[in-house]
């Protein structure tokens, strides 16, 4: 698709997570078309892009009814990219000649026990955080070999917390700069288990690979269960609100979301 194809199907998911687009609500060609002054061919493309995405289905008639998406269908996905990374670190392993990933991988390693040394969270300090954890976990995808696992985890990539290397922070922790100390012991965890992981790849370790990984990858979910036991019912909006990927900018209200 040409920009405006993806500038306007982003537009039109977004407005589908939020709920500014709500569940069973129809739309149309025309409709969309007047709302975004643009016209016909890059709303249909757009469509096409996101009825693939099961974001919306074909209505009865005419124009197209949103499908939305709930918090389960979130935790649902993350246990997929769960399999999938974990299939990636075990095929990993079986692999000859990966330096160039396993560089990558151990930089990745280096720079998060750096960042999380120094002891304090601030914007900057999270930005370069999540730049570290995405080189880590693309490192693993592009290493595989197998190219039908990164495909398929760009699938679903367009969820929150579905993008490789998304970061989670608890906001009102971060933000009314309590409980800091837990939130860096939780990230030293994930690297001492990325350490891990890319230790047991240079060996040849799959089985110890794809175990740590699945260990790793379940963080998310216990993440979404933890937010989910507050006072109020966990939204899709909130899961937006916390997560910070890699086409999204961060600022000092918006504190990321999972680090897998």
């Amino acid at each position: 698709m040409s920009s405006i194809d993806i500038e306007l199907a982003n537009t039109i998911r977004q407005d589908i997570i939020e709920g500014t687009l709500e569940h069973g609500a129809r739309i149309t060609e025309a409709k969309l078309c007047d709302w975004h002054n643009v016209s016909r061919t890059p709303v249909r493309l757009a469509l096409r892009r996101l009825e693939q995405e099961g974001m919306i289905r074909k209505g009865d008639g005419r124009g197209y009814v949103i499908e939305g998406i709930s918090v389960d269908d979130i935790r649902q996905a993350v246990q997929v990219r769960g399999h999938l990374e974990s299939l990636a670190a075990r095929l990993m392993a079986q692999r000859d000649n990966q330096k160039d990933s396993l560089d990558k991988m151990n930089q990745a390693v280096l720079q998060m026990d750096s960042l999380t040394n120094m002891g304090r969270l601030d914007d900057a300090i999270i930005r370069e955080m999540h730049a570290s954890n995405v080189e880590f976990h693309s490192a693993i995808l592009d290493g595989c070999g197998n190219d039908y696992v990164k495909f398929t985890c760009g699938q679903i990539s367009h969820l929150p917390m579905l993008a490789a290397g998304s970061m989670v922070f608890d906001r009102d922790s971060i933000s009314g700069n309590k409980d800091i100390e837990k939130s860096i012991l939780r990230l030293k965890i994930g690297n001492s288990q990325h350490r891990i992981i890319y230790e047991a790849i240079v060996q040849g370790d799959a089985v110890r690979a794809e175990g740590m990984m699945r260990e790793h990858s379940n963080t998310m979910i216990e993440y979404i269960e933890t937010f989910e036991t507050r006072n109020t019912k966990l939204t899709v909006s909130d899961l937006v609100s916390y997560t910070v990927q890699s086409s999204q900018e961060m600022n000092s209200e918006t504190v990321e979301q999972v680090k897998q």
